[in-house]
């Protein structure tokens, strides 16, 4: 009974287990690797981290925590020309951020160049490789089609002392860029398009960020990953779909770097769906010609799906992760709706976010038969849904701010909020009742005045009576002025990518940032927000303490509102 009982509980964990984590699970379960597990996150410091690069690392590394293995990081740092400190640091920085940690397992692919530089001289004597004097035009064209064969370099059968001479002679810098590059010797008419001689070096004359001048060519993505995850002992190289068919290449140049050791270790090349989002543009390109052309306020701008950005706009590393549990690692490619992203930070922030007021677009509410000199201090739980989160007390008085928006001098039939004559809840407070309004000289509301019942609150005779409606405020004479950035989805259209005839840039949308500069906030917000905190604003959303605040004015940047008013106002368009 035993027995079966614990076969059924291997089964369901078997069906729990997404299937990359199966694979892995199965070549443990067979000891391959010697029952050992590596695997390794190899970004390209040339950029920022964005959403989609969140879905690599959660697997990376979460596979290797759920099965007691390791996981690198190896910056991929095989093209000078667009790689800095900068995006090192930054990728590191948000790495942690999600919750990771590579330990003492920090590699870069710049430290295998001397050991990648000797493969690539063997594979030269072995007549393996051959230095190609066309240009990248004459090469492509010989390339063939997946229909067609390719055709042969006129360079193709130098001579193996030749190509060693001019590969060295590269790497002198005695070359002008372009003007060569060393091909690995396959097959011409295979029918993978990557087997086609595909490139190994190329010569780059820029000075490397880490290894300055030492070298004049560096290799390829092909030529360098597999070799850089067999030196490190990876076992599992989990990358996306786009590497299909590079994976024959990559177990090609493995084996020929292994010989004979391929038996007891060979890295596996495992593919998942990469993410794509609607109303986003995921290319590392594009989002850097926004940074550069102004059109976004840098990488960590609140509209970008760059990780630093999402941090900076109030998204919490577990929102993420719940996002991509959610979503799942496939096999197919596929746009998910950006909706399911923003439900899993309001699900999240809805359960650890503390309760406050703030009025968005103010607009003065005078209780006229409320004592001039009289302040109460009114009891706000933090947190519903957190019984132990307590409470914190919010200043009342004769003078409050109230949206604009929850008042109409003539309000339609379902309109529960302040209009003349009717009743509302001043939420945590008193029930009041509209008697009138002042307006200036263009007719323009200036101050809404109502009376109150001092029996409705809470503890009073009529603390239970009901009104429809129940509304937030702020003491006119103890709130802090704030300021606040509505921040919306950056693109205007579902799927950017799919807009092939238009520039991606046209796409914008114009309405993705309104700032209000005289938000209205209660004194304990204040008092209490540091850079990062989140809060929910009573009845308007989701909200985060950006880094530009400073001491006596603090600036907040929208996460999410409480519901998707997007897909509505998309529905009345």
């Amino acid at each position: 009974m035993a027995e079966i009982e614990n076969d059924k509980l291997q089964a369901e964990e078997k069906r729990g287990l997404n299937f990359v984590q199966q694979i892995v699970a199965d070549d443990l379960a067979a000891g391959k690797n010697g029952g050992r597990l590596n695997t390794r996150f190899p970004p390209e410091p040339n950029g920022y981290l964005h959403i989609g690069h969140a879905k690599a690392i959660c697997m990376d590394f979460g596979v290797a925590e759920m099965m007691g293995g390791t996981c690198n990081l190896r910056f991929d740092d095989t093209n000078p020309q667009k790689e800095d400190t900068e995006y090192e640091q930054a990728i590191m920085r948000d790495i942690h951020w999600l919750g990771y940690d590579w330990g003492d397992r920090l590699y870069y692919a710049s430290d295998y160049f001397p050991r990648l530089y000797d493969f690539a001289i063997r594979l030269i004597k072995e007549g393996k490789a051959y230095v190609d004097d066309q240009t990248s035009e004459q090469i492509a064209a010989q390339k063939g089609t997946p229909t067609t064969p390719g055709q042969n370099s006129p360079y193709r059968d130098r001579p193996v002392e030749e190509n060693l001479d001019l590969f060295e002679r590269m790497n002198k810098g005695e070359f002008e860029e372009g003007s060569r590059v060393l091909r690995a010797k396959i097959d011409m008419a295979s029918d993978n398009m990557h087997f086609r001689d595909p490139i190994m070096y190329r010569i780059i004359k820029k000075p490397h960020w880490r290894t300055g001048d030492k070298w004049k060519v560096y290799p390829m993505y092909d030529f360098a990953h597999g070799q850089s995850d067999y030196f490190e002992g990876v076992t599992h190289s989990i990358c996306t779909l786009e590497f299909v068919p590079h994976r024959p290449l990559y177990d090609y140049f493995v084996r020929e770097l292994a010989g004979d050791s391929v038996e007891e270790y060979c890295p596996r090349q495992i593919e998942f769906n990469r993410l794509n989002l609607t109303y986003t543009v995921m290319s590392k390109r594009k989002l850097l010609q926004l940074v550069k052309e102004g059109l976004v306020a840098g990488w960590d701008d609140p509209r970008m799906p760059t990780l630093c950005g999402l941090r900076r706009r109030g998204f919490t590393p577990q929102s993420i992760k719940n996002f991509l549990n959610d979503i799942g690692y496939t096999k197919y490619e596929a746009l998910n709706d950006i909706s399911l992203l923003e439900h899993s930070i309001r699900e999240d922030l809805n359960a650890h976010a503390p309760r406050v007021s703030a009025v968005l677009n103010p607009v003065k509410l005078v209780i006229t038969n409320y004592p001039a000199d009289r302040v109460e201090m009114m009891e706000m739980d933090n947190n519903p849904e957190q019984p132990d989160a307590g409470k914190h007390q919010m200043p009342f008085g004769r003078e409050l701010y109230i949206e604009r928006d929850d008042f109409m001098e003539e309000p339609p039939k379902k309109f529960f909020r302040l209009a003349p004559d009717k009743e509302v809840r001043l939420k945590g407070a008193y029930i009041v009742r509209c008697t009138g309004v002042v307006k200036d000289e263009q007719g323009n509301i200036t101050e809404i005045q109502c009376t109150y019942d001092p029996d409705t609150l809470s503890g009073m005779p009529g603390a239970n009576r009901k009104v429809k409606g129940t509304l937030h405020w702020v003491s006119a004479k103890h709130c802090v002025s704030a300021e606040v950035r509505l921040y919306d989805r950056l693109f205007a259209v579902e799927n950017p990518g799919a807009e092939a005839e238009r520039d991606f840039r046209e796409l914008l949308n114009p309405d993705s940032l309104r700032v209000l500069d005289d938000v209205k906030i209660e004194p304990y917000l204040a008092q209490t927000a540091q850079v990062e905190d989140k809060f929910q604003f009573q009845r308007i959303g989701y909200f985060c303490v950006d880094p530009d605040s400073k001491p006596g004015r603090l600036v907040f940047n929208r996460t999410i509102g409480l519901k998707d008013s997007w897909a509505k106002e998309q529905k009345k368009g």
